[in-house]
């Protein structure tokens, strides 16, 4: 790291804090250490000599605009220099608060503008066949291989889940017979979630045909040769659906979970118990549902009625 002892020391604290205090997800304190060794090989060469507190703490709004515009010629996004930003932005905060440097240069700095997609949600027809083994019965694979997707895929639309949150799942949790999971999500976060009959009966499924011994304690969902189940491969199993049904790009995983969102919606769900459901920690998170939905509305609109066309 492009860093002076101090400098160097106190970073070291300020990913302790992010681990131990903010318990940031190990993904995210990944991209936020890569940031800012970005950022310090930056000020060295800048400043002809390795970063240090007294470097950071003279830092200028001049400093951080040749930063991003430099990151900018090297063909970082909007996305990118956003999330760039943040970790910079976090040390930085970090080390005001220990008293160890100022972060006044931050104030004169905005984030560039990114356009913000609204989710691609599955019509309710497409994202109910995708939870059918059947939908695949043309595949050269074990039958229980192809329950066993069909019940994860069931789990992130019927309740909503992440990848993440459906494979932590341990055996001992299996939703086989309770109407409701408690799920670990972003940030260490527990909520309930409902689990309706045929998402129990999808996980049953599974359940009685693995061929492997599922401990208590292990992860429910086992891999072909019996470890535990790796995102990509329900990733993959989503693209072999996607080419058998004849759906578009956007049917992901993640947008059986932007499904389960927006159909609640569409049926009278309140936006804040849509909120718990999802695990989101602000409203405003799952407002981007109502843009779905008024979306739908006006397509809707424009394709059935007469002067609109």
């Amino acid at each position: 790291m492009h860093a002076a002892p101090d400098l160097a020391s106190a970073l070291a604290d300020w990913r302790r804090h992010l681990d131990s205090e903010r318990r940031m997800s190990p993904k995210t304190l990944e991209a936020y250490e890569r940031d800012v060794r970005q950022f310090l090989a930056f000020l060295t060469e800048r400043n002809g000599r390795a970063a240090s507190l007294a470097c950071v703490d003279a830092l200028k709004p001049a400093d951080l605009r040749a930063y991003m515009a430099g990151r900018r010629m090297d063909g970082a996004g909007s996305r990118t220099l956003m999330r760039n930003l943040a970790g910079v932005r976090s040390a930085l905060r970090f080390l005001e608060r220990e008293g160890l440097a100022k972060a006044s240069a931050l104030s004169a700095i905005r984030g560039p503008r990114i356009a913000r997609g609204l989710p691609r949600p599955l019509p309710a027809g497409a994202a109910r066949r995708l939870t059918d083994p059947d939908a695949r019965a043309g595949e050269d694979r074990e039958t229980w291989v192809l329950v066993r997707d069909a019940a994860v895929l069931a789990l992130l639309y019927g309740g909503g889940l992440r990848i993440s949150e459906a494979l932590s799942i341990k055996a001992k949790d299996a939703p086989v017979e309770s109407d409701a999971l408690t799920v670990t999500g972003k940030g260490g976060k527990t909520r309930m979630v409902p689990v309706i009959a045929p998402v129990r009966q999808a996980v049953r499924d599974y359940v009685e045909m693995c061929p492997y011994p599922l401990a208590p304690e292990e992860p429910l969902f086992r891999g072909a040769k019996g470890g535990p189940l790796n995102p990509r491969i329900v990733q993959l199993a989503m693209e072999r659906l996607r080419g058998a049904l004849g759906l578009p790009d956007s049917a992901t995983p993640h947008a059986l979970r932007h499904s389960f969102a927006t159909h609640l919606l569409a049926r009278g769900g309140d936006l804040r118990a849509i909120q718990d459901l999802l695990g989101h920690a602000s409203l405003s998170t799952t407002q981007i549902y109502t843009e779905v939905d008024t979306s739908r509305l006006l397509a809707a609109y424009e394709a059935a009625h007469p002067r609109a066309r």
